[in-house]
């Protein structure tokens, strides 16, 4: 058995082995750092999307110098007027749009010198689109300056035209109708085909709160085209949001009695969702007070699964309301055994299995029932959902959470060795192709443990 403290302090010492160095300096983490022997992959990179809970982690300890360094070398990584010529080189075709960030980068040695190399998905597997990558980026952003009070790394003329680039992206004309970000298969954490493409949860909260992070961080000269615009899309999408994605008990028995095929402006069925499409389980599941955001929308789709992460975010930014946030915890305390078991926090459920596994994931064998994407457990869930649970009022749900967590390492830490999933049902099992001491569990973990102890620090990601 271990005790809390030597958890801690064993995570720390990973988090602190996982550093990325770039000459001297420090410039982020890479995703794992197992035994030597293992082979890493792309886990000896350092992702976007992986880095923001250890940037979280170092800014609780002061350590700021690696987070402003990673933002720095990140910055010079996207894809701007000066460096599209180039990347596009290694796109084998593709054309990517400028504002665009990778979805990692490694340190090479290249004629006897280091260089940083940048991936931005052409050699991912299935070659997916790191849409994320660039939201992540400018959260933190936000969060380096309020924990440090420096104004002037955002100030300055290369990070303006960052975010300038990241908001051109996010928002240029497509043919859409809806105020939410259409994006393809595999663009955020779930990276692999999962039925995720479209209108995913998850892509909304992070565009919802990168959209009042840049009107927070622009200048007032470098956002008069554009801050009316903003708050536009903020209200559109909110409103959206809240009225469309919200499922309880009231909108299933709404759902189930829907009428199709109608026509004109003053409808109820505005997507024209069919009530057979309603999966069997969501009635029985959803209790009387609670209720949560679907996965996705879109015209005669609405994807009934709970997606953990997108829930969390849109709790932590405000794109989801008081009454819903409170649903949403609702939902968790009583649906515990599901939704977090013996490990927090199983990235969606339920699991799809059989033939709609078949359908859905193009029969990938990682994501089975109730592993990896499928309905597995993801330790860096544990900080999401404690943010969440404190800045919804709801202590006891966080420190229920961190004890589920603690319980399963200290009697099994050396076992498990810090994986970065579990699977079955209940998350009982370590991940069967979960690459050990993962860098985001043991940071997820540090920045659960602070937030209990210094609140304060929700500050620095919520949003009100």
């Amino acid at each position: 058995m271990f005790t809390t403290s030597e958890l801690l302090n064993e995570a720390w010492e990973r988090l602190e082995a996982s550093i990325l160095r770039y000459g001297d300096e420090p410039v982020g983490t890479v995703a794992a750092a197992p035994d030597p022997s293992v082979k890493q992959y792309n886990y000896g990179h350092c992702f976007i999307r992986d880095f923001f809970p250890s940037a979280l982690a170092f800014l609780t300890q002061g350590k700021t110098k690696i987070v402003a360094n990673f933002l720095t070398e990140t910055l010079k990584l996207q894809i701007n007027q000066a460096t599209i010529d180039e990347i596009r080189v290694h796109m084998d075709g593709a054309r990517p749009g400028m504002g665009l960030m990778p979805a990692s980068f490694e340190v090479v040695e290249e004629n006897g010198s280091s260089c940083i190399r940048a991936d931005f998905g052409e050699r991912a597997i299935g070659r997916v689109t790191p849409v994320d990558s660039c939201l992540w980026w400018l959260i933190l952003l936000r969060v380096y300056q309020k924990a440090t009070g420096d104004i002037k790394l955002a100030q300055a003329s290369d990070f303006q035209q960052g975010i300038k680039l990241i908001l051109d992206l996010c928002m240029v004309k497509r043919f859409d109708m809806y105020p939410t970000l259409l994006v393809p298969e595999g663009a955020f954490m779930i990276d692999r085909r999962m039925g995720v493409y479209e209108r995913p949860l998850e892509i909304q909260a992070l565009f919802y709160a990168v959209l009042m992070v840049a009107d927070e961080l622009l200048l007032p000269e470098n956002k008069t085209d554009i801050h009316e615009e903003i708050q536009q899309r903020l209200e559109r999408l909110k409103k959206h949001i809240q009225e469309h994605y919200w499922i309880d008990l009231a909108r299933v028995n709404e759902i189930h009695r829907y009428e199709n095929e109608e026509f004109g402006e003053e409808v109820i069925n505005k997507f024209n969702i069919y009530p057979d499409s309603l999966a069997t389980w969501v009635a029985d599941w959803i209790p009387k007070e609670g209720g949560y955001l679907a996965g996705n929308l879109g015209p005669g789709r609405m994807d009934f699964r709970f997606f953990a992460l997108g829930n969390m975010m849109s709790i932590i930014c405000s794109l989801a309301d008081e009454e819903q946030s409170q649903k949403i915890m609702n939902l968790i305390g009583k649906r515990w055994l599901d939704l977090v078991g013996s490990m927090p926090m199983k990235i969606c459920y339920p699991a799809v299995e059989d033939k709609e596994w078949e359908l859905i994931t193009g029969c990938d064998p990682k994501n089975v029932r109730w592993s990896y994407h499928n309905g597995g457990n993801w330790p860096v869930l544990l900080w999401f959902l404690v943010a969440a649970a404190l800045k919804s009022g709801r202590q006891s749900i966080a420190e229920r959470a961190i004890k589920a967590a603690e319980k399963r390492w200290s009697e099994f830490k050396d076992r498990d060795k810090w994986p970065e999933y579990y699977d079955g049902k209940r998350g009982m099992l370590v991940g069967k192709k979960a690459m050990r001491y993962q860098t985001w569990t043991v940071a997820g973990y540090i920045v659960a443990k602070d937030l209990m102890e210094n609140p304060q620090h929700l500050d620095w990601i919520r949003f009100d």
